[in-house]
Parts: structure tokens; sequence; C-alpha cells
């Protein structure tokens, strides 16, 4: 289902800038595509937060559900673990997501030959 961000704020009882963006809602709970919000990726809902953030911080640094909650108040334990569960089932896409946001695909960039 898509809603325009402006409808959807205003659903969630959220004031803020009125833009017109198209949210797109996926299959899990708390889990969003918006439109001109870290690339159209996969979201948490009503934050910046991308899925395969979430992800490098759970099994590339090891953080916990707990870690996660402490670090960001404004989130629960589902919206965590909807992240979670996107992502062991659109393993490709956040795996690709997350190699084009890391170090070494930098380094591919723009490393100066030797």
């Amino acid at each position: 289902m898509l809603y325009n961000v402006g409808e959807w704020n205003a659903q969630k009882g959220r004031q803020g800038v009125n833009k017109a963006r198209i949210v797109q809602r996926t299959e899990y709970p708390h889990i969003v595509k918006v439109e001109g919000v870290c690339g159209g990726d996969a979201i948490i809902e009503g934050t910046r937060i991308a899925v395969w953030h979430v992800v490098d911080y759970y099994y590339k640094v090891g953080m916990t559900v707990e870690e996660f909650l402490a670090d960001w108040d404004y989130l629960n334990p589902a919206a965590v673990f909807s992240a979670l569960a996107y992502y062991h089932d659109h393993k490709e896409e956040i795996d690709q997501l997350r190699y084009e946001n890391s170090y070494e695909a930098w380094l591919e960039q723009h490393a100066q030959p030797a």
C-alpha cells in the first residue's frame, strides 16, 4: 500500500513538514520504503534507520536488541526484530546495500593506485 507522507503523518497524529513522498508499506510491520529517504531502501517506519544499518550493528558489531533500545529509545523491540526478519527474507537485497555502504566499497571507489 502506498501513502503520501503528509497523509501518513496525519493518520499517526504527527506534525511536521507535509512533503509529498510516497510511503510503500512492506509485508513486515514497522518496515517501509519511503521515496527520498535513505535512497528508498527499507527503513524502520517513522525513522531514517535503514534495515541494512540494523543488520550491520546486530551481526557485524554484535549489538543486542536491548542495546538498540538503550541507544534509540524511540524504537521498540518489535521494530528491531521486524528489521531483522525483513533481512532474512530479503538477504540478497540487504547484503548488497550493506556492501554498497561498506568501507571496503568506499576503498574500491576511491583508492588511489600505488
